[in-house]
């Protein structure tokens, strides 16, 4: 199967989330996005729907996860390089995120994490290339 996927999640602010997002590079499709949801592109194939939370219960018959306490998912995109990686940990820190884990450098392959305005975790992630594609093996492997 090669659909689209559509991940939906809450923010509180649909607006301070876009302009978060949109300091990191991301794009939105003004088509599915209103005020109180705005469609972030992460690709052809994948869209992330920002709903905020009277939207997003629409959807739900319970209620919303409390991000202080736990976690709901990881959202992990990937990155050309590790300085992309870094780059784009660092406009969301810069842009009011936080810091999630420490920097994973496994030569190979190398991620940061940060939270969201609302508390999501992203994860951004560059792999070599050659062991992406499988004409390497991942040291150790």
């Amino acid at each position: 199967m090669s659909g689209m996927i559509f991940v939906n999640t809450f923010v509180q602010d649909v607006a301070a989330s876009r302009a978060f997002f949109t300091s990191l590079g991301f794009s939105f499709n003004d088509t599915f996005s209103d005020e109180n949801t705005a469609c972030l592109i992460v690709n052809e194939q994948a869209v992330v729907m920002l709903l905020n939370v009277p939207r997003f219960k629409d959807f739900i018959r319970d209620d919303v996860a409390d991000l202080s306490t736990s976690r709901e998912m990881l959202l992990a995109v990937s990155a050309d390089s590790k300085e992309a990686v870094d780059a784009m940990a660092d406009a969301a820190l810069a842009a009011g995120g936080s810091d999630w884990m420490d920097p994973q450098d496994h030569g190979f392959m190398y991620g940061r994490s940060f939270r969201d305005l609302d508390g999501h975790v992203w994860e951004v992630t560059w792999m070599d290339p050659a062991v992406a594609s499988g004409e390497a093996t991942p040291p150790g492997m």
